[in-house]
């Protein structure tokens, strides 16, 4: 019994090492490369009581924008230095139903000269004191899984092993209307893309690249230099 509970304690300690090794040199590469694009096509600026709405692009069942990511720019845009009031996106969808629903959203930047001259919309637009609506529109896929762990127990105890890794890209593209003008005014894109690893040797201990959580992050710092005119 005695050897049994040596080796299994030698067997614990060699496999922790090499967790410890395998950590140490995935971190470095557990990591992710953003890309952020812009195209200005007017003049921006917004001013005191003025406020901007993100909305996410949805066409039914089949697509849509998640809506945490959308919320992820919202909070982001919405804190920190220069910060920007922003309307949270069902709150805005509810107060003009039906005009922003999927099916009924305007697509073309022609189309909200048209929906402003619904007296509903132009007040609750002013109650808001939107002056830009932002479209966000993209997804976060998950390609190339490799690699595989298992799990077991036994009488001298139990543990994981293996290793297994996936890449994630996120793409997402932000349209910018200005509602004072009726135009479109730029749109700005995000690209992210990073590795994913999980070694296990005993304890899987995940090394998650943050992949949408940079293209939120970016995409909102760029947006929010965007409407200020910077």
């Amino acid at each position: 019994m005695i050897t049994t509970q040596k080796s299994m304690a030698g067997l614990l300690r060699a496999g922790m090492y090499l967790l410890v090794a395998l950590t140490a040199g995935l971190s470095l590469n557990a990591c992710t490369t953003t890309t952020i694009d812009e195209f200005r096509q007017g003049d921006t600026g917004i001013n005191t009581g003025e406020s901007i709405v993100i909305l996410g692009r949805r066409q039914g069942a089949a697509y849509e924008t998640g809506a945490d990511f959308v919320e992820c720019v919202g909070n982001r845009m919405g804190r920190g230095n220069g910060a920007i009031t922003v309307v949270p996106e069902q709150i805005f969808v509810d107060a003009l139903f039906p005009w922003f629903e999927p099916r009924t959203a305007p697509m073309r930047s022609e189309d909200l000269q048209q929906l402003m001259a619904q007296p509903l919309v132009t007040d609750k637009m002013t109650e808001f004191g939107v002056r830009y609506i932002v479209w966000l529109d993209g997804q976060t896929e998950t390609t190339n899984r490799m690699g595989s762990i298992s799990c077991a127990v036994g009488p001298g105890g139990g543990g994981c092993f293996g290793f297994g890794s996936w890449e994630d890209d996120s793409s997402f593209e932000a349209r910018i209307w200005d509602v004072s003008s009726h135009t479109a005014v730029g749109t700005i894109s995000a690209d992210a893309s990073g590795q994913s690893y999980v070694p296990a040797v005993f304890v899987p201990i995940p090394l998650i690249a943050r992949v949408e959580a940079n293209a939120c992050s970016s995409l909102a710092d760029q947006l929010k230099q965007f409407v200020q005119g910077g």
